[in-house]
């Protein structure tokens, strides 16, 4: 044992040889049991057993709560214990694929999106955002049509009426698109490519109209919270919502009234006729939305580095914990985390995680094996490629 010096205070190197005595030991033993717990994987394997057994899991740290010593490190053993109790099940999971006893649900790859010969569906009316999201992926020339909501956006990808959807899911300024999360959750559609759209509203109106005759301004409610600064500088103008910024700029234009105006994009100024008042009303310059790009087959393009999963965890201390772990296990880099109420239940929560990724890299099968095993549900919505600066 390292000894006080004579001043009364302990020696620092005896305490750390005996620190490095104690780690020695330690990679001897967790040795050993890396070597038993290969055993146990081959044995599973062998007999078709599950990985996870959290009945023996849970009777093993009670006997070891049972053997702690002092009762101030007994939370610091048994979280020790824990983590390397669910670092055994990652390599099992790992040799259970390697294996070729695979959990891996199919998918086709395909080398692009189809884009030719195709028709695609987006909620709004022309010159609106997702139209102009729709153009940035398949062209001016692709065939298309509009909807009024998201539900009938994916219920046409659904019933085969479109070949993809294009959905916002999240802006740079007001978050994410909760309603759409939904969606994918309801329906099974599938991610297979996003475009960023950069957000650029302008004040619009009928021709030869002035600043000094708006009274009244139309727009979709986050256009509104993203231009909040610019309507605060005129609080004498009334401002009302619209389902969307397109359909604000035709309501205008409709209605034929100059004391209204629009908070749009140019586009949709452009396409009902209207006349940009202000440019850059936006209280963020660098606004944007991210959209993703629906169908209803099964698919992912080969070079796709971006994983959608949805999955629903015990209602127990640290399971969310413990799934997300799978993915810094495998070294997979995590984007953001959603999660969203699970109807008809109290307090339990279903999550959505986009990571980096393929589905064909061995860490991303790895993970994905973990999560499928040890999540209450899961279901891989998607598999595209980055859509940040890059083309479709």
């Amino acid at each position: 044992m390292a000894q006080d010096d004579n001043n009364g205070k302990m020696d620092l190197n005896g305490i750390r040889k005996e620190i490095d005595e104690v780690d020695r030991q330690l990679t001897q033993l967790f040795e050993r049991r890396l070597e038993l717990t290969r055993s146990v994987a081959r044995y599973k394997l062998a007999t078709g057993k599950k990985v996870l057994d959290r009945s023996r899991e849970n009777e093993k740290i009670s006997a070891l709560e049972s053997s702690v010593g002092s009762a101030q490190n007994t939370a610091d053993i048994v979280r020790m214990f824990r983590q390397i109790m669910a670092d055994s099940r990652k390599y099992q999971y790992r040799l259970l694929e390697e294996s070729g006893n695979t959990a891996r649900e199919p998918f086709t790859q395909v080398d692009e999106i189809t884009k030719r010969n195709v028709t695609v569906v987006y909620q709004g009316l022309p010159g609106a955002y997702s139209d102009i999201a729709m153009v940035q992926v398949f062209g001016p020339d692709v065939k298309n049509f509009h909807v009024r909501t998201w539900r009938m956006a994916m219920e046409a990808v659904r019933d085969g009426r479109a070949d993809f959807a294009v959905l916002p899911v999240e802006n740079s300024t007001t978050g994410f698109i909760t309603d759409v999360f939904d969606l994918l959750e309801e329906f099974d559609n599938y991610i297979i490519g996003e475009t960023y759209v950069k957000v650029g509203h302008v004040l619009c109106a009928l021709p030869g109209t002035s600043l000094s005759d708006i009274r009244k301004v139309y727009s979709h409610p986050q256009g509104i919270m993203q231009c909040s600064k610019f309507l605060d500088a005129h609080p004498d103008w009334k401002v009302a919502q619209e389902l969307n910024t397109a359909a604000s700029a035709k309501k205008v234009a409709d209605e034929k009234d100059r004391t209204q105006a629009a908070i749009a994009s140019a586009q949709a100024a452009e396409s009902y006729g209207l006349e940009v008042l202000q440019e850059g009303i936006s209280d963020f310059t660098g606004n944007e939305t991210r959209f993703l790009i629906v169908e209803n087959r099964r698919c992912f393009v080969k070079s796709a580095d971006k994983m959608c999963i949805l999955f629903e965890t015990p209602n127990e201390p640290g399971s969310l914990y413990a799934i997300l772990s799978h993915i810094v296990y495998n070294g997979l880099n995590m984007s953001w985390i959603e999660s969203r109420p699970i109807l008809g239940s109290t307090r339990e929560f279903r999550f959505f995680v986009e990571f980096d990724g393929n589905i064909n890299d061995p860490a991303v099968i790895d993970a994905m094996r973990g999560i499928q095993e040890e999540s209450r549900s899961v279901r891989l919505l998607g598999n595209y490629r980055s859509g940040k600066n890059k083309e479709q």
